[in-house]
């Protein structure tokens, strides 16, 4: 009997470490991504020469397509791809969904989550864990932020984001909740210069943490979607825990 005992006790520790093991790695798997290294002839290129760029050299597509969070099933087809010079960080998104806001049209006050939205979340340092949001409805307008944590941000004024260029094919006209079949997709160059809160280092050659993420929280039917897993109990963005990684190639 004694034997039967501990034999089914550590059947039982085995299967509750094997439950753990299987939660913790589906929690702390992150992703990794390579960002190819592009350049221009010019400083600061129109980003009309940056979409031909990410399309003759052929940058990949990545989704954006974890439901985290199981209340809010809802989920657009979005995909992103990134790349990189000296000098900026070049984002497109490209978005297929039923629902689209933009009532924010400067990025002054704005709150653009609350539209549909795209988002950039990066460390990019390696010696602080100063994380910056880069945040923008479907027509390119919203807010640039970095900080530590979610409470304790310095969101950056009209001098600093109206360095970072942005188009959207949905234009730069605001527009209340339409509803049908849209498809949108919004570029962007963001100046490496701009991660002022941090020691600036060579992207070259670095793995860094970073997420991507969809989200529209005054759509009519809200959603939160990120491109590396999230494992908290309610939507949160600000999680640098879960952040995926991306590797700048040399």
């Amino acid at each position: 009997m004694l034997l039967k005992l501990l034999i089914t006790g550590l059947l039982l520790t085995a299967g509750t470490l094997s439950g753990q093991t299987q939660k913790e790695s589906f929690f702390t798997k992150n992703k990794m991504i390579t960002v190819k290294k592009i350049s221009f002839p010019c400083k600061n290129p129109p980003i009309k020469l940056v979409e031909k760029m990410l399309d003759s050299i052929n940058v990949p597509f990545y989704n954006i397509d974890k439901v985290n969070w199981s209340e809010f099933p809802e989920k657009p087809m979005v995909k992103f791809r990134i790349a990189y010079s000296k000098d900026e960080i070049y984002l497109q998104y490209v978005v297929k969904e039923r629902y689209i806001r933009a009532f924010y049209t400067q990025d002054e006050g704005s709150a653009p989550y609350k539209d549909s939205a795209v988002e950039f979340f990066l460390i990019p340092s390696s010696t602080d864990t100063i994380y910056y949001n880069l945040e923008l409805n479907c027509i390119g307008v919203g807010t640039f932020a970095g900080g530590p944590d979610r409470q304790n941000r310095t969101r950056f004024g009209k001098e600093v984001t109206s360095q970072i260029r942005r188009a959207s094919t949905l234009g730069n006209e605001g527009f209340d909740v339409k509803e049908g079949d849209f498809e949108w997709t919004l570029t962007v160059a963001l100046p490496i210069s701009l991660f002022s809160l941090s020691s600036i280092e060579p992207l070259k050659g670095r793995v860094v943490k970073a997420n991507f993420y969809k989200c529209g929280d005054e759509l009519p039917v809200k959603h939160y979607l990120s491109w590396n897993p999230i494992g908290t109990e309610r939507p949160n963005f600000h999680t640098p825990q879960f952040f995926g990684n991306i590797y700048f190639e040399d």
